[in-house]
């Protein structure tokens, strides 16, 4: 393996963790990082979280542990190419969607209308608060105690951050948020793009939403298409969306690497820092491939994401949480140390913010447990 980058992120140079810990003679900081993120029970309920299709819709589509995994897996991949330290990507990566709610973005939609009020609610801030705040395994101290620059990749990986985020940031971590983060983080964010178009491909192929010869003449999927249908015709059509899906992502990720060694070669950055203040993310599509990854995912979203097939259980999933979320507020009826503390919230912002915290971290199956207790069974999942 070649040796890192001078831009790559240090592990022996780390800024630390907001609580001090003991040297590990085996693993790094961002080792250690990966693995606590890992262990942690916010990752394990990422299985049971929706992706798109809903989790009982069946066993093969995704969801949001194993889109995470693919997000890790093409992260590592784009930091190997380029030096970059593995470990931090594969952490940031692994905790990029820790802060989700059940039923995907059908859920954030629902607690971001319901918090405007109170700041508003965001999935990537959520992340930073499971990991800082929320989890509560250890001993000494809330959350995992994550290094500095996972943090910052957390918080930072689309991008610099402003307003409401910057109070989110626990007090004695300076995150730098106008900044931009490491070149780590950016390639766990432009992986997980990458991976969102070619499983949601896969999947809505799977669901009878979309056909192959339905993308034929759409941009950067459908030459790969024609040459899939082209070289096997005969073959079955899983085999054949299996060959278009493993090669979008290859041209995905090589498309990155290339456009990502062209940009350093022209900013030259001397260090991590230097990459923070370059002033534009250098970890991105080229022009060509962001065009067409664009009309794809225009495509997507009209005959995907909107259909009738997906939007009918997002309309029941979004009622769900907003009557959860109502209820909670209204009664503070939540189990254990939770009703306990809204029950106690010196203000409604601070009630409002404990439900918010309690109801983003549910499950889909515990969602749907919760509303059939308050509301006697009826409601608007079927």
């Amino acid at each position: 393996m070649n040796a890192q980058a001078p831009y790559a992120a240090d592990p022996t140079r780390s800024r630390g963790r907001l609580y001090p810990v003991s040297d590990s003679p085996t693993r790094s900081e961002f080792q250690r990082d990966r693995d606590r993120i890992i262990h942690s029970t916010a990752f394990r309920r990422l299985q049971y979280k929706t992706q798109v299709f809903l989790h009982h819709e069946g066993q093969h589509f995704r969801t949001r542990l194993t889109h995470t995994l693919e997000v890790s897996q093409m992260a590592r991949s784009i930091a190997r190419a380029l030096r970059l330290n593995e470990d931090l990507a594969e952490a940031v990566a692994l905790a990029h969607d820790l802060g989700h709610t059940p039923f995907g973005h059908a859920g954030e939609r629902v607690l971001d209308r319901r918090m405007a009020g109170f700041g508003g609610f965001d999935h990537n801030l959520q992340a930073l608060r499971v990991v800082t705040r929320l989890e509560n395994r250890y001993a000494e101290h809330d959350g995992l105690n994550l290094s500095w620059e996972t943090l910052e990749g957390i918080l930072k990986h689309n991008g610099p951050v402003a307003g409401p985020a910057v109070d989110d940031v626990p007090p004695g971590a300076d995150l730098l948020p106008h900044t931009h983060a490491s070149l780590e983080a950016q390639a766990a964010a432009i992986a997980d793009d990458i991976a969102y178009n070619a499983h949601d491909i896969d999947d809505a192929l799977r669901a009878g939403l979309l056909a192959l010869p339905d993308l034929a003449e759409v941009p950067l999927v459908g030459p790969i298409v024609g040459e899939v249908l082209g070289r096997w015709p005969d073959i079955e059509r899983s085999r054949q969306a299996h060959e278009v899906q493993r090669r979008l992502i290859t041209r995905a990720i090589e498309d990155v690497i290339a456009t990502a060694e062209a940009e350093l070669a022209a900013v030259a950055p001397r260090s991590a820092d230097d990459v923070r203040h370059a002033g534009r993310a250098l970890i991105h599509f080229s022009p060509a491939m962001a065009g067409a990854e664009k009309q794809l995912k225009a495509v997507l979203f009209e005959r995907v994401y909107r259909s009738e097939p997906v939007m009918a259980p997002v309309r029941r999933s979004e009622a769900l949480v907003g009557e959860l979320f109502d209820r909670y507020l209204a009664t503070a009826d939540m189990p254990g140390r939770w009703g306990a503390a809204a029950a106690a919230a010196a203000s409604e912002a601070g009630r409002a913010r404990i439900v918010a915290d309690f109801v983003a971290g549910m499950t889909d199956p515990y969602a749907e447990a919760e509303h059939a207790r308050l509301f006697d069974g009826r409601g608007p999942v079927e």
